[in-house]
């Protein structure tokens, strides 16, 4: 079995306040793939800044594969504890997690991770070690298919705090109930779980974060590929040959282009079925063709699909852009293919003009194509995907 992390990281800033405390970020080197979340001391510009410092200097070791205890023992004798408080300059929690499922999970003075197996909040034993004076919380576990770390700042904790029902916050454990709630009777990407622990915490400080809040998501997912054949091949002659490559690749199957619908469907000798259902007035129908997965229109789908993925990389978006992502139309299919169900995009990429757009009123050139398959990789490397081109 190898598992891939499907990962996401939001924030939300203390109410005022431009810059936030709180700094996550993911990285992978050829051993494992780890995420940092780090909370800098107070608010704003500060708390930005050590939170930043901490963060990159954690991701940058443990992406050149120093050990975690290096890690560790580096960030404590570089951020010491503030003398006025008496508490550390800046908290992190580190998630690494190899190929195999072999997970180690580093907190310092962080609220306690959530860990969701089969659906449901399981609690895992952990060790208290002390490295370099500093207490630390040591875990080690295997992760399997489906199951997730949820990692917060302790924003997400305070939350609500003063109110008659929260008087300390919402707490560590009525936010693993609420957590699990979000897993009942469903299979919920990480993303959305993110989200709507976002959203219920600024709920409860009534639209007005009082601290900066923070939530990670690492979900463990088999490897799943998707595979995207756009634009046709620069030599006809090569019709059935990117056609037959593209078939062979394991996966999900997408056809994005009417050329390169009608290309496939004379190589493979079948019926191209068109549909007169516009899910989206702004988006042409999608098709369907016998072996392929999604059949869609090329520029506009592709457009819209780089911009829900762009809106999702940025963060900054609510629940509303689920009901975008649900949406039936073919740009929001491919998003949610690329977002909540892939962990491995291979496209597949012809280099011909496209005789559909060669009249004079529709300018279009091959660098457009070239444009979006380049947004869709970088897009798609934002989210930790695994992206690979072949051009023909």
């Amino acid at each position: 079995m190898s598992i891939r992390l499907d990962v996401s990281l939001r924030s939300i800033n203390k109410f005022g306040e431009e810059l936030c405390g709180d700094t996550a970020q993911m990285v992978e080197n050829a051993k494992a793939q780890m995420v940092v979340l780090s909370d800098g001391m107070g608010s704003g510009v500060k708390a930005n800044i050590l939170s930043t410092l901490t963060a990159k200097i954690l991701s940058t070791m443990l992406e050149l594969g120093a050990p975690l205890e290096e890690c560790v023992e580096t960030i404590a004798k570089t951020l010491p504890i503030s003398e006025e408080r008496d508490i550390a300059y800046s908290t992190f929690a580190i998630l690494s997690v190899h190929p195999d499922g072999q997970a180690i999970l580093i907190e310092y003075d962080t609220p306690r991770s959530i860990f969701i197996h089969e659906g449901r909040p399981l609690e895992h034993e952990f060790t208290e070690r002390v490295l370099s004076g500093k207490k630390i919380r040591d875990y080690r576990f295997t992760m399997g298919p489906q199951d997730s770390v949820v990692m917060m700042s302790d924003g997400i904790t305070h939350a609500g705090l003063g109110k008659k029902e929260y008087s300390f916050g919402w707490g560590r454990t009525r936010v693993s109930e609420y957590v699990g709630s979000l897993f009942a009777g469903q299979n919920i990407t990480s993303a959305r779980i993110t989200s709507a622990l976002l959203g219920r915490a600024l709920d409860l400080y009534d639209k007005k974060a009082g601290d900066d809040s923070t939530v990670v998501t690492a979900r463990a997912l088999q490897r799943r590929d998707l595979n995207i054949f756009t634009g046709p091949p620069s030599r006809k002659e090569d019709d059935e040959k990117i056609v037959r490559e593209f078939l062979a690749a394991p996966g999900i199957h997408v056809i994005s282009g009417g050329t390169s619908a009608t290309i496939a469907a004379r190589v493979l000798g079948k019926t191209l079925v068109p549909s007169l259902l516009y899910a989206d007035p702004e988006i042409p129908p999608i098709a369907s063709l016998e072996g392929l997965d999604l059949v869609t229109e090329g520029v506009l789908t592709l457009n819209r699909a780089i911009s829900l993925m762009k809106t999702f990389n940025e963060g900054k978006f609510g629940m509303e852009f689920y009901e975008k992502l649900d949406s039936e139309n073919g740009g929001s299919r491919i998003a949610k293919l690329i977002i909540e169900e892939a962990t491995h995009i291979h496209l597949f990429v012809g280099k011909a003009m496209n005789p559909a757009y060669q009249a004079k009123e529709l300018p279009f050139d091959l660098s457009i194509r070239m444009r979006l398959v380049e947004k869709i990789m970088e897009e798609g490397q934002k989210m930790g995907k695994v992206m690979s081109v072949t051009y023909y």
